[in-house]
């Protein structure tokens, strides 16, 4: 395992780069997984565009005006943070053990901010000022959606972490409420299908701008989500953020499975979870667990690439605004209800069932993606989006 990009270039490359031991393996690995799905939601815009599914917005923009103040400080504001925090975290890298409780905390570089912070206002200005005319023009030009998907992936990416930690919090409320401001802040205690979940939700809301294509929006957005999913989660086996299954003690079915791909112990994992590992090197990641688990993360990597290819062949047959959402529901809600059945999670007593949460959530989606596909005709604003 490798908890941070220190040891994984180090073991690697044999490359020594101390600065890297601020970057947090598995976040690192979920944030690049943003970057295929933001590709595939774009070629399916576009895809969409070119059938006539999706059209463009008239948006009305001011051609020529100076910068407003407003801009020159919210630029400011951002520079400031990032300077303030990235020159600390490179000239005193040695002394940041937890990422995450550094970057919440007021430990940083005030220079190093007001330098940043005048940076970049003073190019927000001079760019500004370049594009200044005498008597500013108002135009109105053609945005299609394809055009908006860095915005897009934003909103998804805030909401995600939001969505994740907030189901997290929910699913372990006896560990958050220990210390509610330290585990707010933790790099640990986040539910991965509550932020795909929340994500989903967003991206719902940010579709709503467009109107009676939002259908047609949502469908092309739901293979992203499905890859980015799949994805994301290498940062979980990479990284042992504790996310994966049961105790694993039977011998293996087949004698050419490899043995991390039925059985692992996690070694050197983010978490510090296990036994003590001796003769150990890695600073605070010297912990493996003492029985090997089922290394869900991996088969959710596998099984999430499959449904996606699966859900793109589906979709390229549908031609009903909706229905390829309503598969993406359904499919997401399949696989992570049985990979529930192998890996370790909080469980509830409802009604003599004893279900984790994931379990609940995966049959709220199934039912949600059947619902959809019958009633997704009358979701429509326009009946006119149906193709015949």
């Amino acid at each position: 395992m490798y908890p941070n990009l220190y040891y994984a270039c180090k073991d690697v490359f044999g490359i020594s780069i101390p600065v890297l031991k601020a970057v947090n393996s598995v976040g690192f690995f979920i944030a690049i997984a943003f970057i295929p799905g933001a590709w595939m939601w774009r070629y399916e815009l576009k895809r969409k565009e070119k059938r006539g599914e999706l059209t463009y917005r008239l948006v009305t923009i001011t051609v020529g005006k100076a910068a407003p103040v407003s801009r020159l400080l919210l630029h400011f504001m951002l520079g400031f943070v990032a300077g303030y925090k990235l020159l600390y975290l490179l000239l005193q890298h040695n002394s940041v053990v937890n990422t995450s409780a550094y970057i919440f905390s007021w430990q940083g570089s005030f220079w190093g901010g007001l330098i940043a912070g005048s940076f970049w206002v003073i190019i927000t200005w001079y760019y500004g000022k370049q594009e200044e005319l005498s008597q500013p023009e108002v135009h109105k030009i053609k945005v299609w959606p394809h055009e908006c998907v860095a915005k897009g992936i934003i909103v998804a990416g805030i909401a995600g972490v939001i969505g994740a930690k907030l189901f997290g919090i929910a699913e372990n409320w006896n560990w958050f409420i220990k210390a509610p401001l330290n585990n707010l802040f933790s790099s640990e205690g986040f539910a991965f299908l509550g932020g795909l979940i929340v994500a989903t939700f967003a991206m719902w809301w940010y579709h709503y701008s467009w109107g009676v294509q939002r259908m047609r929006m949502a469908d092309a957005l739901a293979p992203s989500l499905l890859l980015s999913y799949a994805l994301g989660r290498l940062g979980c086996q990479i990284g042992g953020d504790g996310d994966w299954g049961i105790t694993n003690v039977h011998p293996k079915p087949f004698h050419w499975l490899p043995d991390w791909l039925w059985a692992y112990d996690y070694p050197h994992n983010v978490a510090n979870i296990g036994v003590y590992m001796k003769d150990c090197t890695w600073d605070n990641y010297c912990y493996h667990l003492a029985v090997p688990v089922y290394p869900t993360p991996l088969y959710e990597l596998i099984a999430g690439l499959l449904l996606f290819g699966l859900l793109l062949l589906i979709r390229r047959n549908i031609t009903l605004a909706g229905r390829t959402s309503a598969f993406y529901l359904m499919l997401c809600g399949i696989e992570r209800f049985f990979i529930e059945k192998i890996r370790v999670n909080i469980r509830y007593s409802m009604a003599g069932f004893h279900p984790t949460q994931a379990e609940i959530l995966s049959v709220f989606l199934f039912i949600a993606g059947i619902a959809l596909y019958f009633i997704a005709p009358y979701l429509n604003a326009n009946k006119q989006q149906k193709i015949k």
